[in-house]
């Protein structure tokens, strides 16, 4: 006889996980299906960056209503998620100063702590870097990182001690319907009845699609990063940085590291199932270079480690949170690298467009599938221009 569940997750990342956990607080018991492990696709190889800074603001509203998550986490989750409050700047070039003002204000609006800061203020905050190339920066106190195996284990820890059940080694293998309707799926592990299913596949989230006759405008982005150790005189920890004028990310890490990535030069469409304990030939010279014009005293830093990391990317480069297919199918993915901040308030909306019709915490209406078909792709009202170049 088939195993039974109130919903089938497939995947087992900080997506899967939240919203493992925000349907068991609703009463169901769902089961989270991992091809691998827990947070072994995306989730594991995270920037983890937590900060509100959008130019879309619908992702704004899910990354400050996801905030009090990260803050209050052992209260609101339990266990850990190692949230780490640096503070957190964005940085764009000249060409977008003025966007960057509009922006700020939408976050002041929507009650986010955010402050338009200058150049002289950004080295007040950190001294050792470089400030001649931006006129402008919009600088968030209570932002910083968190630990995204932690928050996806914590996530699931909770879930399972509501009744969830995870599985891992696990792979679907078809999607069953009838009737027009889900009825389960097939796993290598055998067949689970249920009559909702969410695609929270990640980098494999087309194939998960294609198992439900839908054709999903999901491709495969890769993104590499790499651990610097910082030299003595750059010890203490520095905010948390999206470079926007030097197409680059940043945030330090325990033990005197810095993570470093690139907005710039990251391949689509390569196998999901490629190599990621090594990143890509010349990704840490670029790298190196980047951090260096930014902060020069990491000229006399050490390299720690590079490795990379596949994601599910969209050709608007915003994620697909819908009801599409079959009855009962659901769609969580297509993040495009940014997915982490906001998987909190994604798990609550989900559960809310599963359980009660529509999402009312924050309104996911815009990253609705239909609107790549009807060409509505998403950009802000004062857009920065694509994030992975």
């Amino acid at each position: 006889m088939a195993e039974t569940a109130d919903a089938v997750i497939i995947g087992g990342g900080i997506h899967g996980a939240s919203l493992a956990f925000q349907l068991t607080r609703r009463g169901l018991t769902p089961v989270v299906v991992e091809r691998r492990a827990v947070a072994s696709g995306a989730t594991g190889r995270s920037s983890g960056l937590v900060r509100m800074h959008y130019d879309l603001e619908a992702e704004s509203r899910l990354a400050w209503e996801s905030f009090r998550w990260f803050r209050d986490w052992a209260e609101l989750v339990g266990g850990e998620c190692g949230f780490t409050r640096t503070g957190f700047l964005k940085i764009v070039g000249p060409a977008h100063t003025a966007r960057l003002r509009a922006n700020v204000a939408m976050h002041q609006r929507l009650g986010v702590p955010m402050l338009l800061v200058t150049p002289d203020d950004v080295r007040r905050l950190a001294p050792g870097f470089a400030t001649g190339d931006f006129e402008a920066a919009a600088y968030e106190p209570e932002s910083g990182y968190a630990d995204p195996p932690s928050a996806a284990g914590a996530l699931l820890q909770a879930a399972r001690e509501r009744g969830a059940r995870l599985l891992q080694d696990c792979r679907v293998t078809a999607v069953s319907v009838a009737g027009g309707r889900v009825t389960g799926v097939e796993t290598t592990r055998g067949a689970i009845a249920s009559p909702v299913v969410v695609n929270a596949a990640g980098a494999w989230a087309a194939e998960v699609g294609r198992m439900v006759g839908l054709d999903l405008p999901v491709t495969t982005w890769r993104h590499d990063t790499m651990f610097i150790r910082r030299p003595p005189a750059l010890r203490p920890p520095h905010p948390t940085v999206i470079d926007g004028a030097a197409a680059m990310y940043f945030r330090p890490e325990t033990g005197g590291l810095t993570l470093v990535g690139l907005e710039d030069g990251n391949p689509l469409g390569l196998s999901p199932d490629g190599d990621t304990d090594h990143a890509l030939p010349g990704f840490v010279e670029r790298a190196v270079g980047r951090i260096c014009r930014r902060i020069p005293g990491m000229e006399h830093g050490g390299l720690h480690s590079a490795h990379g990391g596949y994601d599910g990317i969209t050709p608007d480069q915003h994620p697909i949170l819908d009801r599409a297919g079959p009855d009962g199918f659901y769609l969580d993915c297509g993040f495009s690298g940014t997915g982490f901040k906001i998987a909190p308030a994604v798990g609550v909306c989900m559960a809310e467009l599963i359980l009660d019709g529509r999402a009312a915490t924050v309104d996911i209406s815009a990253f609705a599938l239909g609107r790549f078909a009807e060409g509505r792709l998403l950009a802000g009202e004062h857009p920065y221009g694509n994030l992975w170049r």
